[in-house]
C-alpha cells in the first residue's frame, strides 16, 4: 500500500492500527552488557506481542543490532538490512523504540525515515509520539532535528576554538605528509633528504624560470621520483610553491564553513587570510626565494588564466588522440614556427626515447576530418533529415503537462505544510521563532517551485515555436556539413571519438585507426608532408 493511500485512509478518521499492513520492527542496545542484553530481550518481546496482537497486522521477523553504537550505521548489519528489504517491499511500517535507536545523529534518522517513505514504508517512534506516515510527521522531525543542528554548531565552534589555542600553544596543524618535513606530535623538523628536492624545485623555478614540465623531466633524469615512483606533478610543485610553511610562515584564515552540518567550505579573498612568521616552522627555502617563486607562479596562473587556456577541451582534438603503445593521451602543443602540434603525454613528460609514437600536427587532422566528412556527403541530406526529425519529435518525448501538474501538486502540498505549521503556532507547540524559520523555508520552497513552474510553462511554449524555425535550422545544417567553412570543431567534437597513434619505426610514415562516434572505424596511412593515403577502408 502506498504512503499516499495510507495518508488518505488516516485523514478520513481511520487509525494506523486499524490499516491492514505488514509489521516489522527494529530494535538495538549500544552495549553487550548483561542488563542491556536483557533490556534487548524485553524489547523483543514487547514488539513481537504487540504487533501480533493486532488482527489488521501481519507480523514481519524483527531486525535486531546488538552491542553496537547508534552513532553510525555503517556496521549495523541489520539496520542496513532493514532499509534493504524496505526498499525491496518487504514490509509496510516499522516500530522503534524512539528516533536515538535509529541513529544518536537526529539528522541521519531523518534522512533514514525519508528514504523509507520513498519505498512506501514508514516508522512509528513510540516514545517520540512520531509517525512519518501522519502528514505532520515529516515536520515534527525537523524540528526536532533543529536541536540536533544547534548541538552540531556549538561543536563546531569547540573545534575552531581548539584548533585556535593550539597555533598559540605553537602545535602545527595541517598536513601530516608534508614534503620535506617529518611531523610527530604536531611539531615539524625538516627531513633533509627531501627538503634538498625542494630547495631544487625552487631553485629551477625562481632563478631558472623553467615550467613544471621542464623540471619534472629534471628530476627524472636525475633519479628523482615521488613517493610512487613517478614523475613529480604540476599541482605537488604548484602546492609546494604555495605553501608559505616552506619559508617557516603559518598562513590561516583561507576558508570558512558555510555549512557545519555538510562541512561545505569557502575560500575567502586574499585580502582576509592571516600569515606570519611562525618560529615553530622551521624554513626549508629563503623568505626571498620563495616570495619570487611565488610571484611567478601567480603571474603565469593569471596570464594561463587570460589567455582561456584554463577551459577543458577547448580544441577539437583534446582528450580525442591516443597512443597505441602508452595507452596515454597526445598533448597540445605550438612549434616556433606556431603551428599546433600533438605528441604523446610520455614523449613530453620523458623525451623523444621514452616514446617514438610520430608527432601529428593539426593540419594533417583537418585534411583527413575533411575527406572524412567529404566522403559522407552522400549521406548529408539523410542526416539534415535525422537531425530535423529529431529536433521535431524532442517537445512530445518531454511530457511537458506532466512536469507542470506535478509542480503544481508540490506547490499545493507546500501550502498544506504552511496551514498545518500555523496550526502548530496557535496550539502552542512550536515558538514565534521556530515558527517564523520553518515558515521562510516553505515560502523559499514555494517561490522555487512557482520559479521551476513558469519556466517549464514557457519551454511549453517555446517547444511549440519550433516549427516555424525549422527551414532556417535546416538551412544551418546543411551549410555546416557542406564545410563552406572548412572543419568546423564543433562537428569534430561530436562525430570523432578518439584517434589511436600508431608506431610504424618512421616518424616520416603515419598509420592512425579513427573511431568515429556513430560505431565506424577507419584507417589512415599517410607520409608526412604529401598525406598520400594508402588506406581508406571501414574496419
Amino acid at each position: 500500500m502506498d504512503v499516499y493511500k495510507i495518508r488518505d485512509l488516516m485523514r478520513s478518521g481511520i487509525t494506523i492500527q486499524q490499516i491492514p499492513l505488514r509489521v516489522t520492527y527494529y530494535a538495538r542496545v549500544s552495549t553487550d552488557r548483561e542488563e542491556q542484553a536483557s533490556s534487548l530481550e524485553n524489547q523483543i518481546e514487547y514488539y513481537t506481542n504487540y504487533i501480533k496482537s493486532n488482527p489488521m497486522w501481519t507480523f514481519v521477523e524483527g531486525y535486531v543490532d546488538e552491542g553496537i553504537s547508534g552513532a553510525s550505521t555503517k556496521k549495523r548489519d541489520s539496520f542496513n538490512r532493514m532499509i534493504k528489504d524496505g526498499k525491496n517491499g518487504r514490509f509496510d511500517f516499522i516500530i522503534t523504540k524512539e528516533i536515538s535507536r535509529f541513529s544518536r545523529n537526529t539528522v541521519d534518522s531523518i534522512q533514514f525515515t525519508q528514504q523509507l517513505l520513498q519505498y512506501n514504508v514508514g516508522v512509528l517512534f513510540q516514545n517520540d509520539n512520531i509517525n512519518t506516515f501522519d502528514t505532520d510527521g515529516e515536520l515534527r522531525l525537523t524540528i526536532m532535528s533543529s536541536l540536533a543542528q544547534d548541538e552540531l554548531r556549538r561543536l563546531s565552534e569547540r573545534v575552531k576554538f581548539g584548533h585556535k589555542q593550539c597555533i598559540k600553544n605553537g602545535k602545527v596543524l595541517g598536513n601530516d605528509r608534508l614534503y620535506g618535513y617529518d611531523k610527530k606530535n604536531c611539531v615539524l623538523t625538516i627531513n633533509e633528504e627531501q627538503a634538498e628536492i625542494v630547495r631544487l624545485i625552487f631553485d629551477l623555478y625562481a632563478n631558472q624560470r623553467l615550467g613544471f614540465r621542464k623540471i619534472s623531466r629534471i628530476l627524472y633524469d636525475r633519479g628523482i621520483t615521488s613517493s610512487k615512483g613517478n614523475l613529480f606533478n604540476t599541482r605537488t610543485m604548484t602546492n609546494m610553491l604555495n605553501n608559505p610553511k616552506y619559508k617557516g610562515f603559518y598562513r590561516g584564515n583561507i576558508t570558512t564553513s558555510v555549512d557545519y552540518r555538510t562541512k561545505k567550505s569557502i575560500f575567502l579573498p586574499e585580502s582576509e587570510w592571516i600569515m606570519y612568521r611562525d618560529e615553530n616552522i622551521p624554513a626549508i627555502v629563503s623568505e626571498e626565494l620563495w616570495d619570487k617563486a611565488h610571484a611567478l607562479l601567480q603571474t603565469r596562473s593569471n596570464k594561463f588564466k587570460d589567455s582561456g587556456a584554463r577551459t577543458h577541451n577547448r580544441y577539437a582534438y583534446s582528450g580525442k588522440i591516443v597512443c597505441a603503445e602508452h595507452e596515454t593521451s597526445f598533448l597540445r602543443a605550438l612549434r616556433e614556427s606556431g603551428k599546433e602540434v600533438w605528441q604523446c603525454r610520455v614523449y613530453n613528460e620523458r623525451g623523444a626515447k621514452a616514446c617514438t609514437a610520430p608527432t601529428i600536427y593539426t593540419t594533417e587532422l583537418n585534411e583527413i576530418m575533411a575527406d572524412i566528412f567529404n566522403s559522407m556527403q552522400k549521406d548529408k541530406d539523410k542526416i539534415v533529415d535525422d537531425i530535423i526529425e529529431l529536433i521535431k519529435s524532442s517537445p512530445d518525448r518531454k511530457n511537458y503537462e506532466h512536469g507542470i501538474e506535478t509542480l503544481k501538486d508540490e506547490i499545493a502540498v507546500l501550502h498544506s505544510k504552511k496551514e498545518k505549521l500555523l496550526e502548530l503556532s496557535i496550539d502552542g507547540a512550536i515558538g514565534n521563532m521556530e515558527f517564523k524559520k520553518r515558515n521562510d523555508a516553505l515560502n523559499e520552497q514555494i517561490a522555487q517551485a512557482e520559479s521551476n513552474l513558469t519556466s517549464l510553462s514557457h519551454e511549453k511554449r517555446k517547444s511549440g515555436e519550433t516549427e516555424s524555425n525549422i527551414k532556417q535550422i535546416r538551412r544551418v545544417l546543411e551549410r555546416e556539413l557542406s564545410l563552406e567553412n572548412g572543419v568546423n570543431s564543433e562537428l569534430v567534437t561530436s562525430i570523432l571519438e578518439k584517434i589511436v597513434v600508431y608506431n610504424t619505426g618512421d616518424k616520416l610514415h603515419v598509420k592512425l585507426r579513427i573511431h568515429l562516434a556513430v560505431g565506424e572505424i577507419l584507417e589512415r596511412e599517410y607520409d608526412r608532408y604529401s598525406l598520400s593515403v594508402c588506406s581508406n577502408k571501414p574496419l
